[in-house]
């Protein structure tokens, strides 16, 4: 009898095919509504990624624009990959990493290093154009054109009938002939496609409207040198054009009613041979200049030298001041024998819980000198000026810090006291030691074990504490002279008010600097105060 031999037919699959095939039947079945979420977050993300190309790649930023190329591009690539797994949690985290402090980090370092600011804060194309519209003046050849205000999507624009057809622009946009514009009786255009017509009315009736149409600008074409369209009242329109030329191949601007030249300087502005210098410049290299500048500038180092000594005793008084007094009520109100202890606890971390900038300025209305309640109170009716003496107000910012921190110091001790092991204090009361004895040799070291790095960080904060210095004293009084700089601004204030946020002249680049110094200081501190630390825990 012969025996059957079964054989596998040519169109089965062999078995080494079998396990590809069941990996792609795995992979088909996973294919899911989670992989459609996820291929639709992806999708909104290479959107929103390549709206920010677009505009960086507008605006010349080639930085950005190489960035988010690179962030996309590594996002896809995780998402859609099967063996980058841990990425796919650590990327999102990473990439707001690299964007909220290392770019911002290296931007900062970057800015440290040149001139920006008031006066210096574009290219050299922008300065040109800015020093071209500085200096425009009406052509005494240009006829008056009928005009209207135009609107767009909130932005205005001038339309004018120049031989019988009307041309239209904005800001950023040449005037361009409009076909199918109509035109009034008054010779003005009525009719702009694309644009909303201002009624004559409107204007003279809305002051800062008034002050929008008086300061518009529309460029005659795209050479700056072709003038632009200015009106007085906004019903006729003139060109205006400027006195200064501009040679590109020479990099010069030349007054033609003077014969001045000014050429660029090493400091980003241009010069005429006398020393003068046009109002608009760019921004450039300095190289260590703003770091030399924060010692040796005549305006500012003395006052700065101050805010620095001042900031060194402002952190560290608060850190000792405030663990002290939370330490002190946290031992009082520990004691089992304290009744309500509850009760009390809770109203002792009441500063803890109102927002630091309302808790501050309450305090400057009580702490003013004619109508406070602290004089009114607790001086008679003294004429106590908290805010207004150096050294009061000084005092007044530190009272305040430790109304707003000893709270925090209070839960933080409490805690840790609860936490001490009561075998050892045990042992050390039946060896006679005392209260005294018992606090500073065992409970105080094993409380800086855990509290500690706390202070350390507490130290950075008030480094730093900008919000009690600005809502409090605003860093004054001020110093005598124009440094702009007060007795009770930290660095960070100080910093503040030298990048012109707050009104004035601005100086990007000096701020920078001394922002790259303050985090280089606190990063020296905090280093040298967590290697002392590690000897606390030898204690335990």
């Amino acid at each position: 009898m012969t025996q059957l031999q079964t054989s596998t037919p040519p169109h089965a699959s062999s078995p080494e095919k079998t396990p590809r095939l069941e990996s792609h039947a795995r992979a088909w079945a996973g294919t899911g509504w989670g992989f459609v979420v996820k291929l639709v977050l992806m999708a909104l993300v290479n959107a929103l990624g390549v709206a920010i190309a677009i505009s960086a790649w507008q605006a010349g930023s080639w930085l950005v624009l190489g960035a988010i190329v690179v962030l996309v591009a590594v996002a896809d690539w995780v998402y859609f990959s099967r063996r980058t797994l841990p990425l796919k949690y650590l990327l999102p985290g990473l990439a707001f990493l690299a964007v909220f402090q290392i770019f911002l980090l290296v931007y900062t370092a970057y800015v440290a290093f040149t001139n920006y600011g008031t006066g210096h804060a574009g290219s050299m194309d922008q300065a040109v154009e800015a020093a071209l519209i500085q200096d425009e003046r009406r052509d005494p050849e240009s006829p008056d054109y009928p005009l209207a205000v135009v609107e767009r999507a909130g932005e205005l624009g001038f339309a004018i009938v120049d031989d019988g057809a009307v041309r239209v622009g904005a800001a950023e946009e040449p005037l361009t002939e409009v076909p199918e514009a109509a035109v009034g009786d008054g010779g003005a255009p009525t009719e702009v496609p694309g644009w909303t017509v201002v009624p004559r009315a409107t204007i003279l009736t809305d002051t800062e409207l008034q002050g929008r149409v008086a300061e518009l600008r529309v460029p005659v074409s795209d050479d700056p040198e072709d003038g632009s369209i200015r009106t007085r009242e906004g019903s006729t329109g003139a060109v205006y054009t400027s006195t200064l030329v501009w040679d590109e191949q020479a990099q010069t601007l030349t007054d033609s009613e003077t014969g001045t030249v000014y050429a660029p300087s090493d400091d980003g502005r241009f010069v005429a041979p006398d020393g003068t210098a046009l109002p608009t410049g760019w921004y450039v290299g300095v190289g260590f200049d703003n770091f030399v500048r924060a010692v040796t500038d005549a305006r500012l180092a003395g006052a700065l030298g101050q805010v620095t000594w001042w900031t060194f005793a402002f952190a560290v008084l608060t850190v000792l001041t405030s663990f002290g007094l939370g330490l002190l009520f946290a031992l009082i109100y520990n004691h089992p024998g304290v009744r309500a202890r509850r009760v009390l606890r809770t109203l002792f971390i009441l500063p803890y819980a109102f927002p630091a900038f309302m808790s501050a300025l309450l305090w400057r209305g009580m702490l003013n000198a004619e109508f406070g309640v602290i004089n009114d109170l607790f001086f008679f009716g003294a004429d106590v000026n908290w805010l207004g003496d150096p050294w009061l107000a000084r005092f007044a910012v530190l009272w305040v810090n430790l109304w707003l921190s000893y709270p925090y110091w209070f839960l933080v001790c409490t805690g840790a006291l609860q936490a001490l092991p009561a075998d050892t204090i045990e042992a050390a009361t039946i060896d006679g030691a005392g209260r005294w004895r018992r606090f500073r040799s065992i409970i105080l070291p094993l409380l800086l074990v855990s509290t500690a790095p706390l202070a350390i960080a507490s130290f950075a904060f008030n480094f730093n504490n900008f919000t009690i210095i600005y809502m409090l004293t605003e860093g004054g009084p001020g110093f005598p002279g124009n440094s702009g700089l007060g007795a009770t601004d930290i660095l960070i204030s100080a910093i503040y008010q030298i990048s012109g946020v707050a009104g004035g002249a601005a100086d990007y680049g000096l701020a920078s600097a001394l922002s790259i110094l303050v985090f280089i200081v606190i990063g020296v501190v905090s280093i040298l105060a967590f290697r002392q630390t590690r000897k606390l825990e030898e204690f335990q």
